[in-house]
């Protein structure tokens, strides 16, 4: 293949992609479920052809990462903060942190259980990927909802990710479930807080005070970068993109008397729609990669295993009664389409790629994977259908 054909295949790849985004807003069948047929179909039309393409994880990898960055902060700049939004902010937080941990430790037993003699331990960091909502695939597809469930959800979803990571480094210690693991826990913590803080104000100081006529991607550049260094000190630096969406869609509250020397709010308020375009559009390019080339990558035959679709459908019905129980009884929070946006994808597969070789288990291989972002992209994609009834309907439920 020449460089041309090449391109040619790129670019076809990005048209559809593009069409499946439409007929996503038209009929609410999640777009990721479409990229990762696509991606499938597209590794036995290679078979056909007689094409080897051997993908390395890392760059898998590196398009999840990325991914996962913009698509956070391109809902965060879409939120504002108001003393009236304080309670669904809460809300949010707690449902993300209890369904979390409910359903994570519910997981890991339904792991033990399956796979004798394996300490709780391993059963955990297994179960914690499959227990975190995606926001990559849940944020963008509750754009039509109305503004109260929108913003639930997009809260909701990038705090499970970052507990979801936070909760993840804490299992992977050595010294888990001891005295010293909570303390190292709360020093992450507090870490991970003052690095926010002080990453946001770096990156507002910069996207105020260059002038140069191409500077979003050095933000960008920047804000990965101290992602990526926070990571390898296994913190958990999707807070810092979730408040510096926040500060810069919301700088009338942040910059105050004595900060307003330093940052031009009029400039700023125009830099972030710039900002929010060039988001908007980076995130669909590198979404469009990723799960186009995870469904390529995917073995398709491993769903064929019955122990496993066993195992996948215990995970399912523990994922939904556990929400169902909190939003129902706890926070009394609508059902519709909430108890069904609990999408797994992008984190999901970021976290299981990240589990040390010590807890690996044998049996619990991307196949469970793969069945659960699928079901659970169904179950959304129900559940969105489902909201477009009157509410009298949906209340009788």
């Amino acid at each position: 293949m020449n460089p041309y054909s090449i391109l040619i295949f790129l670019s076809i790849l990005v048209v559809i992609s593009y069409g499946f985004d439409l007929f996503a807003k038209a009929t609410k069948i999640p777009s990721v479920l479409m990229l990762l047929a696509c991606g499938v179909g597209l590794q036995y039309v290679a078979e056909y052809f007689g094409v080897m393409f051997a993908l390395p994880r890392v760059v898998l990898e590196i398009f999840g990462i990325i991914g996962l960055i913009l698509i956070v902060l391109e809902g965060a700049l879409d939120l504002e903060l108001a003393r009236e939004k304080v309670p669904i902010i809460r809300k949010s937080f707690f449902a993300a942190l209890l369904i979390l941990i409910v359903s994570a430790v519910a997981i890991a037993f339904i792991i033990q259980f399956t796979n004798h003699d394996l300490p709780f331990q391993q059963c955990l960091v297994n179960a914690i990927p499959l227990a975190v909502i995606s926001s990559a695939i849940a944020i963008p597809s509750v754009s039509s909802l109305s503004a109260d469930k929108k913003e639930f959800i997009v809260y909701e979803s990038t705090f499970s990710d970052i507990l979801g990571i936070m909760l993840f480094n804490f299992a992977v210690q050595d010294n888990f479930a001891q005295t010293i693991s909570i303390f190292t826990f709360l020093w992450d913590l507090i870490l991970i807080i003052v690095v926010s803080i002080v990453g946001c104000l770096l990156l507002l100081f910069f996207i105020n005070k260059i002038t140069h006529h191409t500077k979003f991607f050095l933000i960008l550049a920047l804000l990965i970068l101290i992602y990526s260094v926070s990571k390898v000190f296994h913190l958990s630096p999707l807070l810092l993109v979730l408040a510096f969406g926040l500060m810069l869609n919301n700088t009338h509250l942040i910059v105050q008397r004595r900060l307003q020397g330093l940052f031009r709010t009029e400039k700023l308020k125009e830099e972030v729609h710039q900002l929010k375009v060039i988001t908007a559009e980076s995130a669909f390019l590198i979404r469009t990669f990723f799960f186009l080339l995870f469904g390529f990558s995917f073995e398709l035959s491993k769903l064929l295993d019955v122990e496993l679709l066993f195992i996948g459908s215990l995970i399912i019905t523990t994922l939904t009664i556990s929400r169902l129980i909190y939003l129902r009884f706890i926070s009394r929070t609508s059902l519709f389409p909430e108890l069904f946006v609990a999408p797994k994808g992008l984190i999901t597969i970021l976290l299981f790629y990240s589990i040390p070789q010590k807890f690996l288990i044998p049996k619990f291989s991307e196949g469970i994977l793969f069945f659960v972002i699928i079901v659970t992209g169904l179950i959304m994609l129900f559940g969105l259908q489902v909201s477009k009834q009157p509410v009298e309907n949906v209340e009788d439920f």
